[in-house]
């Protein structure tokens, strides 16, 4: 099979960019992304701009069009994220094929991992994020689910042959149990679905001059809103209790916390583990994948899934984080 962006060559990405206007200085830099390909392009007498091209045929037009509009509504209520550019009142383009957008470069630094003072800051950026994303849902784009995220993945991962013989009972088995209880826990905790940044973890949100914004909302989706926060967590169950506490403190000076969905953090967690496995899967085709993910497809990754899922059955059974 072809790869999608086999013919996404740095002369393509420059005639994209100065198709709508820019004049390049023909400096491309290709950044680490996979599921996208992502470029910073140097431009004449100003500061170079991040063009991102879209994996054809993953997100329909009128799911990417309402991530940009969901990112500007944002910008426009100074929740500081970094929205795509408009140019003569657009901000998706088409060039050979292929569907992009321009970003302004901005740099940063992570958050450290269990830094107080960091979360409740994150706590105030991502409440301030929630507060605009409740006022309306998304009507193009998927919700986060047990059965897309799960159920989906699982049945991918057996009908693709992906898991190695020696350890498809152990997984396979594993796997449906730990979805059972997933399907019992998102049936027992209710939430009221909100638009989410849907991949809130630290590297997705930057500080700059003291100042955190968010980047990357390409997984944008439906779901409850405690997704966006649990990746923020670290540590064992002390810590994760003073860093939840910090992190709510802040979220809750801009918009209310539901304090029932906690139970579902290590039912989130599953979910990312098992989709991360199927989103390998599904993206093997594309050279980038066997080369920068030699080690899927081994008998040791296959093996530490294992061990991970049976953690997370351990982990549903216990006590959820609380406020207190």
């Amino acid at each position: 099979m072809t790869h999608p962006f086999v013919s996404l060559s740095p002369d393509l990405v420059l005639d994209a960019v100065e198709s709508i206007g820019y004049l390049s200085d023909a400096r491309v830099l290709a950044l680490n992304s996979y599921e996208n390909r992502v470029y910073q392009v140097g431009i004449e007498d100003e500061t170079p701009i991040i063009a991102k091209f879209y994996r054809p045929e993953r997100w329909s037009e009128a799911a990417i069009r309402e991530e940009h509009a969901f990112t500007l509504e944002l910008a426009e209520r100074e929740v500081p994220v970094v929205a795509p550019l408009v140019r003569d009142g657009e901000t998706l383009f088409e060039h050979a094929g292929f569907r992009f957008a321009l970003f302004p470069r901005r740099g940063g630094r992570a958050p450290e991992p269990g830094n107080l003072d960091q979360l409740y800051r994150l706590g105030q950026l991502l409440g301030r994020l929630h507060g605009v994303s409740a006022m309306r849902p998304f009507e193009h784009r998927e919700s986060l689910g047990v059965q897309n995220f799960g159920h989906d993945s699982l049945n991918f991962l057996l009908e693709g042959g992906f898991v190695p013989r020696s350890l498809l009972p152990a997984y396979e088995s594993v796997a449906r149990d730990l979805l059972k209880r997933l399907d019992e826990l998102f049936a027992r905790v209710r939430f009221t679905p909100i638009r989410l940044h849907g991949d809130c973890h630290p590297g997705n949100l930057l500080c700059r001059d003291e100042i955190y914004h968010m980047v990357d909302l390409d997984d944008c989706r439906m779901g409850p809103a405690v997704q966006d926060l649990w990746m923020m967590l670290a540590g064992d169950r002390h810590e994760r209790l003073g860093q939840i506490a910090e992190l709510i403190d802040g979220y809750q000076e801009f918009h209310d916390f539901d304090a029932r969905e906690l139970p579902l953090i290590e039912g989130l967690r599953s979910l990312r583990l098992m989709h991360y496995s199927a989103w390998l899967a599904r993206r093997w085709d594309d050279p980038a994948f066997p080369m920068s993910f030699s080690w899927f497809g081994s008998e040791r990754y296959w093996g530490d899934q294992v061990l991970v899922l049976r953690e997370q059955l351990s982990a549903l059974d216990e006590e959820p984080l609380k406020l207190f």
